[in-house]
């Protein structure tokens, strides 16, 4: 199990491009919150996984749709964002004083949000849970097997964020940071489309 959700978790996704949006965006600390958001998504998701709910949201259509939707559209709203987003100046890189901020709270709710929002983790988790857990599975193994991959997660996205958000990486990214915003923007926009188009 440890070795499938770290592979989930570590394959690029709308998960890895909010926080690399993000971290090069804004700093490290909206990074680690957005990484902290995704975390306590995928723990939510687990949780209702768990508990049978994840269940009943696969097998409705409508539900699933509606979570659909709102995901796509949330991820194609971050994605124009960007693109409107204006060039990073060259010197506040340098000193290592973000041009642009976003606050502790918005970081948190884009990753949470942004992980909530997507029917494919629920499918993730039902299809990760269902091969390993049995009806006389004790509760604290449940919550061991739940707690890991968010974990996983949690770690995975903060130590991106403080990779990306690095003074000496942000400035080899400089002459480039426009455009990769834009790019971040693009891919955000594209797995939005492509989410929306996902079916059961």
């Amino acid at each position: 199990m440890l070795t499938v959700g770290l592979i989930a978790v570590v394959t690029p996704g709308p998960n890895f491009a909010l926080t690399l949006r993000n971290s090069l965006a804004y700093s490290r600390r909206p990074g680690m919150y957005t990484a902290c958001g995704i975390g306590l998504g995928n723990t939510i998701h687990a949780t209702y996984s768990l508990v049978g709910i994840g269940a009943l949201i696969s097998q409705s259509i409508v539900l699933f749709n509606l979570i659909k939707w709102i995901g796509a559209g949330y991820l194609i709203y971050i994605g124009i964002k960007s693109f409107r987003a204006k060039p990073i100046n060259v010197q506040t890189i340098q000193t290592a004083t973000p041009q642009r901020t976003v606050g502790r709270l918005a970081a948190f709710r884009i990753g949470l949000f942004g992980n909530l929002l997507n029917p494919k983790a629920t499918l993730f988790f039902l299809a990760l849970f269902t091969q390993i857990i049995q009806p006389e599975t004790p509760l604290i193994a449940k919550a061991t097997y739940g707690g890991t991959v968010a974990l996983l997660s949690l770690v995975w996205f903060t130590l991106l964020a403080l990779l990306v958000s690095q003074r000496w990486i942000r400035q080899a990214l400089v002459r480039f940071s426009y455009w990769l915003e834009r790019l971040t923007g693009a891919v955000l926009i594209l797995l939005g489309l492509r989410l929306a188009v996902t079916e059961r």
